[in-house]
């Protein structure tokens, strides 16, 4: 009982409280007058014009036509001039039926030589080339192995060069409908 009694009494206190606070903020004070007749002088000023948005003169456009040839941030290919002679043999086309090695994936302009080592095969030294795929991985080739998406076989290792010659369509046709094939040779050079 006492309880219920002690909430009875805090009741009104509290309702007098909260009625005297609500009652003060009522005051009829003149404390916003100025902002008033602030906002009546503005609204009586004569309404301006707003100007229009400035015109945009269009630019002419521009095409860009450089997008077919090497970009600037990639070191230059070395390419050594060799005569190529296209002949109507049919002996030279790629093996389609053989499984594709691991680089076989990659351009060849995003392969790079970053180095090269000698390992022992049986008595004999055979000396491999340590090539960078552009995406992380270093792998090791030898002499034989293929890279590049154009049936790229290596045919020599050396200490700063990689020859490689590739197998690439030449665009004719053979007497009898048959695709012509031609061999590009091409080389990459060992980065410093």
């Amino acid at each position: 009982m006492t309880q219920i009694s002690k909430k009875r009494t805090s009741s009104p206190w509290l309702l007098w409280v909260c009625l005297a606070t609500m009652l003060t903020g009522c005051g009829a004070g003149d404390e916003f007058n100025d902002l008033k007749m602030w906002v009546q002088e503005v609204q009586q000023r004569p309404q301006g014009r707003i100007r229009p948005p400035p015109e945009f003169k269009s630019h002419a456009t521009f095409s860009y036509s450089a997008a077919g040839l090497r970009s600037p941030f990639q070191p230059p290919v070395v390419v050594e001039m060799t005569t190529i002679e296209i002949s109507g043999d049919v002996s030279i086309k790629p093996d389609l039926n053989r499984p594709k090695q691991y680089l076989e994936g990659f351009n060849f302009d995003g392969l790079s030589l970053v180095g090269t080592l000698n390992r022992a095969q049986g008595e004999d030294l055979t000396l491999w080339a340590l090539i960078d795929d552009g995406q992380g991985g270093v792998h090791r080739v030898q002499e034989g192995s293929f890279v590049g998406k154009n049936h790229g076989r290596i045919v020599n290792v050396s200490l700063v060069k990689l020859d490689v010659i590739e197998i690439v369509p030449s665009g004719q046709l053979s007497t009898a409908g048959e695709k012509l094939w031609i061999e590009r040779p091409r080389t990459l050079v060992i980065k410093n």
